[in-house]
C-alpha cells in the first residue's frame, strides 16, 4: 500500500486540527483495506481524493466537522445510515464527522468494498436502474 499513498495527501492531513486528522486517518486506512489498488491523489488543488475506476471518495475539511465525498454513493445500499448529506443525489452523497464521533468501522468499510465494485462494473451510469 505504501506507493499508493501520496505525499501531498500527508501534507493536507498535518494542516488539521488533531480530531480531524484523527478521523481521517482512519478512514483513509479503512479505504485502503476495502481494496489495495485504491490510490490517492489531489485534485482541485489541495483536495484528497481516492480513486480506482473513477472517483470513489474524496475528504474535506470544515471548521466544526469533516466531509467525506462518495461518489456513485447513491446506488450502494446503506442499511446503517452512514450518508448524513446529498440522500437524493445518485452521484455524490457525504457521510460527515464532527469531534468524538464513532467511526464504525465494518459497516464503513461493506459501504466502500461495494462503491468499488459499482465502479469496478462501470459506476452508476451503467449500474442504475431504468
Amino acid at each position: 500500500m505504501g506507493d499508493r499513498r501520496d505525499p501531498r495527501v500527508d501534507e493536507y492531513l498535518e494542516k488539521l486540527p488533531d480530531w480531524q486528522q484523527e478521523i481521517f486517518e482512519q478512514v483513509r486506512e479503512i479505504l485502503h483495506e476495502a481494496d489495495p489498488e485504491l490510490t490517492e491523489t489531489i485534485k482541485r488543488t489541495v483536495q484528497p481524493y481516492f480513486v480506482l475506476d473513477g472517483n470513489v471518495a474524496a475528504f474535506l475539511a470544515a471548521k466544526d466537522h469533516v466531509n467525506v465525498f462518495v461518489y456513485d454513493g447513491g446506488i450502494v445500499p446503506d442499511p446503517d445510515g452512514l450518508i448524513t448529506a446529498g440522500h437524493d443525489n445518485q452521484t455524490a452523497r457525504t457521510i460527515g464527522f464532527r469531534e468524538g464521533d464513532e467511526i464504525r468501522r465494518e459497516p464503513l468499510l461493506a459501504f466502500f468494498r461495494q462503491l468499488i465494485a459499482d465502479n469496478r462494473a462501470g459506476g452508476w451510469r451503467k449500474l442504475k436502474q431504468p
